[in-house]
């Protein structure tokens, strides 16, 4: 697991702060002080390509609805793939109805 490589105090003392939110209103503030807009859209693009993969999405269809290179879509699709699950564990909450079987091909 790549987990171990991001562990430490300081990203500990992130993870909390992000638990700690309250609301959307103190998310948007939260990220909008920690981070560029860059940063947040970057984020915001990966999350939405994990849900199109996860619609089953063909690559050039999320590079259209996105904006995202086939090289961030491969990145997004390994991690969905041989991740740890959070990507799906998370798109499975937010939308309990949709089908979580990608089977894309590039």
């Amino acid at each position: 697991m790549q987990i171990e490589k991001i562990k430490g105090n300081q990203t500990e003392q992130l993870f909390k702060a992000v638990l700690e939110l309250k609301n959307m209103e103190e998310c948007y503030k939260f990220f909008d002080d920690l981070c560029t807009i860059s940063e947040i859209q970057s984020l915001a693009q990966r999350f939405e390509v994990a849900h199109l993969l996860r619609l089953k999405k063909t690559y050039e269809s999320i590079k259209k609805e996105t904006g995202a290179s086939t090289a961030t879509i491969s990145r997004v699709r390994r991690a969905y793939d041989y991740g740890n699950g959070t990507y799906d564990e998370m798109l499975g909450r937010l939308y309990p109805d949709e089908n979580s079987t990608p089977t894309i091909k590039e």
